[in-house]
């Protein structure tokens, strides 16, 4: 809370009931990219467009809309909150484990949040349940654990300013 107090880190909308003992709770936004069904094989390469994306669908919806998402899909979607990090701290971002026992995993990988960060978070998520599961934007999904750095450090990637998935 210090370094929110002193403007290291912000979190726009700041809910306070969603600040915990040690993470910030963040909720699911109305902005999604939904993959488009193709077949074939797609080589992994370690690029800035990793594999690809291929062929997608953008869908944004309304907050009273539900997304819905079918056993072994994938969809990314973002934070209805922006984080933004001042150059002494770092984040990291990770589901809400009541999600992951349900087979709901809201962030696959790649859970470090950079400083010098001022964006919204794109979240990696896949059904590994049996059955559909519908999403609905609000939804207290993921939460954010914040690092302080022993030194100042930049990040000036081409995901700082991230808007949408």
């Amino acid at each position: 809370m210090k370094a929110i107090k002193k403007k290291e880190i912000a979190v726009t909308p700041f809910v306070p009931a969603c600040v915990g003992p040690c993470s910030v709770d963040m909720h699911l936004g109305n902005d999604f990219k939904v993959f488009v069904n193709e077949k074939g094989t797609k080589e992994v390469k370690d690029a800035p467009d990793a594999i690809g994306l291929g062929a997608f669908r953008r869908v944004v919806l309304k907050d009273s809309d539900f997304l819905s998402l079918k056993p072994g899909e994938l969809v990314l979607g973002v934070t209805k909150e922006r984080i933004r990090i001042s150059k002494r701290y770092c984040a990291t971002i990770d589901g809400r484990s009541r999600f992951a026992r349900a087979g709901l995993l809201v962030h696959v990988s790649s859970s470090l949040i950079q400083p010098n960060c001022d964006n919204v978070q794109v979240l990696e998520i896949a059904n590994l349940s049996p059955f559909t599961l519908k999403l609905k934007p609000g939804l207290r999904v993921c939460q954010v654990v914040f690092h302080t750095l022993t030194s100042p450090a930049e990040y000036k990637g081409g995901f700082r300013l991230q808007k949408r998935p």
